[in-house]
């Protein structure tokens, strides 16, 4: 049976790479909705190439624009706008799957919406779990959710870990530790000295992966990493200490799973974002994503080394987010997304980034996570103080 998909966040790097192996399945899977923020020309592309029954946009502007021009088209669908229609789109009934890949905070109740519809999650949009990890996790339980991870570490940890028929819940028996790689980013053999001069097109220059601006610069402070240790915490029930980052430069090997009689498993791959997405999206089936098998013999050799936490500082703010639990995680993530829009407009240093974010942690008290309102308020708070903290800092020097 044809699975019907929403895509939130269908013009982003991952609801790109969505689309084009939906396109060469076309017997397996069809669009029912997409949305974007405001890129209007590649939604409209999207919808001239997929036919979804709903486009969701950000504003009324935006709705009205991409209306005339589906019309223009002849193209009879219906645009509608907004957080609401977000989640109208994640718990529509015609939808069985839904692709959560909104960046951010952003994204967090509409992927949290499809949690509460019982549909089968292909969750890209990490801030769920780290926001709201416990309530998200329970809310997906009790209505029965699917959760297939889409982010390729915690995909490749997916599939090292055994299936086991009748078990609701990814199952980790035996699982001594998990182990996410990391590229170490464009950053990792630079002199620490000159990391608060470097620009912000030099932090989005992934060595490795083509991304968005924002998850560039997350990578190459390894914040990306930090949120999805906490990620990975939540969706496979393991503890901070049995949660461990590698540093491979190669990005062929994409996380691996240790066992306690002294196996380790590890998922290898071409760094290419639509081969988790092509496992999510037939699970536990396989098809073709379109991505070209490895070719060890090119590669030559695969190389590790631990992170520095002098030159990432970001990641151990993470893990120490992990430990303290509750709202930290809100507040790490508001304080982040604050940190790296300034950066990226050129109104702090990179390096100011870290300092920010720990400034906050250290300032706002962290309470129990007991319900979404709890949650945005210590996003909001976080995002408040950020703010604050930006204003005044230093400008970087201007050449």
């Amino acid at each position: 049976m044809s699975q019907r998909l929403s895509i939130l966040g269908s013009t982003g790097s991952i609801g790109v790479s969505t689309l084009d192996v939906v396109g060469r399945h076309p017997d397996r899977f069809s669009v029912y909705a997409l949305s974007a923020h405001r890129n209007l020309d590649r939604l409209f592309e999207q919808c001239v190439a997929h036919r979804p029954q709903v486009a969701v946009v950000a504003d009324a502007d935006g709705a009205r624009a991409l209306s005339a021009r589906l019309a223009e088209a002849g193209l009879k669908i219906d645009v509608t706008y907004g957080p609401q229609a977000l989640i109208e789109i994640a718990e529509a009934g015609e939808v069985t799957m839904v692709v959560a890949a909104i960046v951010g905070a952003a994204g967090l109740q509409s992927t949290l919406a499809a949690a509460r519809a019982g549909k089968r999650i292909l969750l890209a949009n990490k801030e769920s779990l780290v926001l709201s990890g416990a309530l998200f996790m329970a809310t997906a339980e009790r209505a029965g959710a699917t959760l297939l991870p889409l982010d390729s570490e915690h995909n490749a940890i997916f599939q090292c870990l055994p299936q086991v028929a009748g078990e609701s819940r990814i199952s980790t028996r035996g699982v001594e530790k998990l182990v996410l790689t990391a590229s170490g980013g464009p950053f990792r053999e630079r002199e620490l000295a000159s990391l608060e001069n470097v620009t912000p097109d030099e932090a989005c220059a992934h060595p490795n992966w083509v991304m968005g601006r924002k998850i560039s610069v997350d990578s190459a402070s390894m914040m990306n990493k930090g949120l999805e240790v906490i990620e990975a915490h939540w969706l496979f029930d393991m503890p901070p200490e049995k949660i461990e980052v590698l540093i491979h430069p190669q990005s062929v090997i994409h996380s691996m799973v240790t066992y306690t009689d002294g196996s380790t498993l590890a998922q290898l791959g071409n760094p290419d974002m639509r081969t988790p997405i092509a496992h999510a999206l037939a699970f536990p089936d396989r098809v073709t994503s379109g991505v070209a098998g490895l070719n060890l013999a090119d590669i030559g050799k695969l190389t590790f080394e631990a992170p520095d936490l002098r030159r990432f500082p970001c990641l151990r703010l993470a893990f120490d987010t992990l430990h303290r639990g509750g709202t930290a995680g809100a507040l790490l993530n508001a304080s982040n997304e604050v940190a790296v829009a300034a950066f990226l407009e050129g109104r702090i240093r990179f390096t100011a980034i870290a300092q920010v974010v720990e400034r906050v942690l250290d300032t706002v008290a962290v309470g129990e996570a007991t319900s979404l309102e709890v949650v945005l308020e210590a996003d909001r708070r976080a995002r408040e103080l950020a703010t604050e903290i930006v204003a005044g800092l230093p400008a970087p020097a201007r050449s």
